[in-house]
């Protein structure tokens, strides 16, 4: 049963950080491609939602991602 929670743990782990490193390099990307005029000292919503369909699991979070300043 340990071997069963760690191989949970590890798979939860390895999802989670995989969607934060793509996600991170997603949106570095999107504002680059938006240009620094656009961005600069701005704060833009954004929203996550992750889905589990067969756990009908639907989690959404919700945050600000400030521009770089010029």
């Amino acid at each position: 049963m340990n071997d069963d929670l760690n191989d949970f743990n590890m798979s939860m782990r390895k999802f989670l950080k995989q969607v934060g490193v793509t996600s991170q390099q997603a949106i570095e990307e999107a504002m680059r491609a938006a240009g620094v005029e656009k961005t600069a000292g701005k704060t833009f919503a954004a929203r996550v939602t992750l889905t589990i369909n067969e756990l009908d699991l639907a989690h959404t979070v919700d945050g600000r991602i400030s521009g770089k300043a010029e």
